[in-house]
This record gives structure tokens, sequence and C-alpha cells, in this order.
């Protein structure tokens, strides 16, 4: 499962469950990040033990990307049968900024800094 743009790129990995994101994220609006959003929830349908979400490489999101990244957080938050890991970069600020939001969604969500 993978989607590609010419600005950014989610591919997921099934052989370790992990969802890399790269590239710049400014879709415009809610709407545009359904795609993204769905591909996250099939993989959460799957109920794997552990989702990784790999952020190293994503530079740039929108509010409307944090937002949908939110929900996604909160959707597995209600599974409680899966361990969520978010990896990301301190070099990049936004990543660690929204980090702690997340968390209060999701209480178990755990974090690796690269």
């Amino acid at each position: 499962m993978e989607i590609k743009e010419k600005d950014y790129s989610v591919i997921y990995d099934e052989a370790t469950n992990t969802v890399y994101c790269s590239g710049i994220m400014r879709l415009n609006g809610g709407q545009a990040y359904e795609p993204i959003l769905q591909l996250l929830n099939k993989i959460a349908e799957l109920e794997p033990e552990k989702i990784i979400i790999n952020l190293q490489g994503l530079k740039a999101l929108n509010s409307s990307g944090i937002s949908m990244l939110g929900r996604f957080i909160f959707t597995v938050n209600n599974k409680k049968n899966i361990q969520l890991l978010l990896q990301g970069t301190k070099e990049i600020p936004w990543q660690e900024k929204w980090a702690k939001n997340f968390q209060r969604l999701m209480p178990t969500l755990q974090f690796e800094w690269v």
C-alpha cells in the first residue's frame, strides 16, 4: 500500500508494519488527506501488534495533515490492542511540538527520536 505524489509519499512496509511518510504535505483541506487516512485505517484494521509511523523524512505537514494524523491516533487508541510508535527527528520542529499533543489523544503513544 502506498501513495506517491509529486511532493510527498506515504509507503507501508508490511514486513515491519512501518509507514514511511516523506516530503512536504501541504494538501488543501481535510478531504485531500482522506486517501492517506484510509490507507492508515486499512493498516489498523489488520490489527498488527504494533504500527510504526516514520516521520523522519516529512519536512512539513499543515494543520489539515496534523488533524488527519490526530484522527488516526485517536482511532488506534480506541482499538486498545495496537501499540503505536512515532519515529521522528528533533531537527524538524513541528514533529517534537506536536508529539505532546498527540500523546494527549493516546497516552500509550511511544516516540523514538533520531
